[in-house]
């Protein structure tokens, strides 16, 4: 640059900035000597005043040059004032409880801000010491929600928090178990507000401090403090994949380098990929580590099983990360398959990946394709299909079956669509028989949409004709219901009725919403011409359905109320055009036809029974 261009350019050097920055630094000694703790509040609070009014200039005018540099000017002069063996130590102390919180909030600016800014509080870890330090940042940390550029905020005193942490020498453990929860709930408060583009410097340091209480962790000589320290490891290693998962792309290079850290910790920790989603229970360790004050700090381990299965899920997702933990997949997978109730477990488990919100399509994708893994093909064979551990199981392998079935609704991927119903078809035949009906009508009960209803009450026809085939026997080449096998069919009983009833005449009262429930009404109606006519068919009646009472109540409290609704709602849009009435009516045909084939068979059978 010309001198012509530099004499244009006003430097902070001379300035009134500069000079008023001076008298503030120069009258800090001098407050120390005559020990005025007031006036000593008052000329750091000048301090913080003075760089807030810096960064507002640089902030408000991000082209202007000047004021940028002004403001890094000032900053270096801080780094060297606070740098100087000759300053007070009581100074030092002063300021190292507001700068760090002042200094911080320029990390945003730009990567020489956010150095400096580091470096000025690795002057206060070297002057004020590791202890001290450690409340200092914590408190740094704290302030966060108060600023606006949080995600560049937090990133110096994460920084500062992972050398404190190893600098520690004595009370390891209490020291990290006081600051562990506030860093997570920091961590989770700035993760779930920011946009992934300022999250890379935020992760980098938050995985530096699990390399930092990593490196703390095994020097310790005291077992029992070790141990305790590895459990609270643990738990901060899996609640930072969960929101590194949710957070990064899954597919950035970075994103696997932070997974894979965080994995080979996690195994330092003693976490198999096998106990990560079989036996692992985050409030039980919590309480192991946190005692008394455990339900205070859950909330900042709130993404801790989410975590633990998302483990397993970037082992399958990347041969690195499985190497990292020292995982072998195959293995895994082939002791899911092989015992139903380390399955049962793992299904319970990975719920929680697919029900968390915030995670990209992508991760979903894989632990589908994991479920399939360990629940498609031969697996009946590993099957008890009385297990006495079934109820305790049952409640965590519903909810497994809801998050799968979201995914069905919502996958915008077709082939992810198509592989989640696999699964859910998959754990459904892990089931106990008995047991299967129940939860298809629990999962029906709990859905809102019609066309998932209708995949549900397919679902459910499919057993009912898969349970008959099998119950049958060949007699001189043809085939008989074998009636000693009526004990093993569960489906067939009188309970498939009032299963149909719900759908096509609602507890609430009235008939089915049409054509808002179409989906659900014609799976119903189809489901029961099916039962109908099989048993018609074979001269049976396990389910009642050919009883003249059941058969009057059908054609009278189902059929004609259901006939005189679609023709009502047919008369009226068949003269009408728009796009709408059209819609309708197609709607609508499919579902007419199927209900005039109900109500001829009943009126057939009707006839019979007379």
């Amino acid at each position: 640059m010309s001198s012509s261009a530099e004499s244009e350019t006003p430097s902070f050097h001379g300035s009134e900035a500069r000079n008023n920055l001076q008298t503030i630094l120069q009258s800090c000694p001098k407050l120390a000597e005559v020990g005025d703790s007031n006036e000593y509040q008052n000329t750091v609070s000048e301090l913080v005043n003075f760089l807030d009014f810096l960064l507002d200039a640089a902030l408000s005018d991000p082209d202007n040059e000047h004021e940028e540099n002004s403001a890094f000017e000032a900053l270096t002069e801080i780094h060297q004032y606070i740098g100087s063996p000759s300053l007070d130590q009581e100074v030092v102390d002063a300021l190292s409880f507001e700068l760090p919180k002042a200094v911080s909030k320029f990390a945003g600016i730009s990567r020489k801000f956010l150095d400096m800014a580091i470096s000025i509080i690795d002057q206060f870890i070297v002057k004020c010491g590791p202890r001290d330090m450690l409340s200092i940042l914590c408190d740094t940390l704290g302030y966060s929600s108060k600023v606006t550029n949080a995600a560049s905020y937090i990133v110096p005193p994460l920084s500062g928090l992972s050398k404190v942490l190893i600098s520690i020498r004595r009370r390891q453990f209490e020291q990290v178990k006081e600051a562990a929860p506030i860093i997570l709930n920091v961590l989770k408060a700035v993760c779930l507000e920011s946009e992934e583009e300022e999250l890379d410097n935020v992760f980098d340091k938050a995985v530096g401090i699990a390399n930092s209480i990593y490196e703390v962790c095994d020097k310790l000589v005291d077992n029992a403090a070790r141990e305790k320290l590895r459990a609270l490891l643990g738990l901060y290693v899996l609640q930072c994949l969960a929101l590194v998962s949710a957070r990064i792309d899954y597919k950035a290079s970075g994103c696997h380098s932070l997974v894979s850290q965080l994995s080979r910790i996690s195994s330092y920790c003693g976490l198999s990929y096998l106990s990560l989603v079989t036996t692992y229970e985050a409030e039980a360790l919590a309480s192991t580590v946190f005692g008394e004050n455990k339900d205070d700090c859950m909330g900042c381990l709130s993404h801790v099983n989410h975590g633990a299965a998302l483990s397993v899920i970037w082992g399958h997702v990347s041969e690195e990360v499985a190497q990292a933990a020292k995982e072998d997949m195959i293995v895994v997978k082939d002791e899911l398959r092989n015992n139903q109730i380390k399955r049962w477990q793992a299904i319970g488990a990975l719920k929680h990946v697919l029900s968390f919100v915030s995670l990209p399509w992508e991760l979903k994708k894989h632990t589908i394709s994991f479920l399939l893994c360990i629940t498609d093909g031969d697996i009946r064979g590993n099957c008890d299909d009385e297990h006495p551990q079934w109820p305790f199981y049952m409640p965590n392998l519903f909810s497994a079956l809801q998050a799968v079935k979201m995914v069905i609704m919502y996958a915008p991927d077709p082939e992810l669509r198509k592989n989640s119903f696999a699964v859910l078809k998959g754990v459904l035949a892990d089931i106990s028989i008995s047991q299967r009906l129940d939860i298809l009508e629990a999962l029906i009960t709990n859905t809102d949409s019609s066309s998932m209803i209708a995949i549900l009450v397919d679902l459910v026809r499919r057993e009912m004709h898969t349970e008959i085939y099998n119950s049958k026997s060949l007699v001189k080449d043809v085939q008989q219901i074998n009636s000693n096998k009526h004990s093993n069919l569960s489906f067939w009983t009188p309970s498939i009725l009032e299963f149909v009833e719900r759908i096509l005449r609602p507890p609430q009262g009235g008939p089915p919403s049409l054509p808002d429930q179409s989906d659900a009404v014609l799976s119903a109606l189809n489901l029961y011409r099916f039962v109908l006519m099989t048993e018609s068919t074979g001269k049976t009646n396990y389910t009642g359905v050919l009883s003249r009472s059941c058969l009057l109540k059908v054609y009278n409290e189902w059929l004609l109320p259901l006939r005189t609704l679609v023709t009502g709602i047919m008369a009226e849009n068949k003269s009408d055009y728009d796009e709408l009435a059209v819609d309708t009516v197609c709607t609508l045909n499919p579902l007419e036809l199927v209900l005039y084939r109900c109500i001829e068979l009943v009126e057939e059978k009707l006839k019979q029974v007379t």
